[in-house]
């Protein structure tokens, strides 16, 4: 039996819901500058499947990669890790 490869997995916050089953997803991370160096904050945003309509925004999720399910979509969510404080 073969094993499948490792998919790449990112944790980010989910910044709207608006859409049937799915989720869009701001996965922050930390680049240097080209030039200075200095660690610099760049966002980025993954559409993600969300079968049961569970993710609110504010949500911090773990994503992982599948296959395309759409033009836009290749990634699902796996987990919510933290849910959002309601105030």
């Amino acid at each position: 039996m073969e094993e499948r490869n490792v998919r790449k997995a990112r944790v980010g916050v989910v910044i709207s819901n608006k859409m049937d089953k799915t989720v869009v997803v701001a996965v922050e991370r930390k680049v240097p500058h080209k030039l200075y160096k200095k660690p610099m904050k760049s966002t980025k945003h993954f559409k993600a499947h969300d079968e049961h309509n569970e993710c609110q925004p504010g949500d911090t999720v773990r994503i992982v990669e599948t296959r395309p399910l759409s033009k836009d979509k290749c990634w699902r969510v796996e987990k919510i890790v933290a849910r959002a404080e309601q105030v």
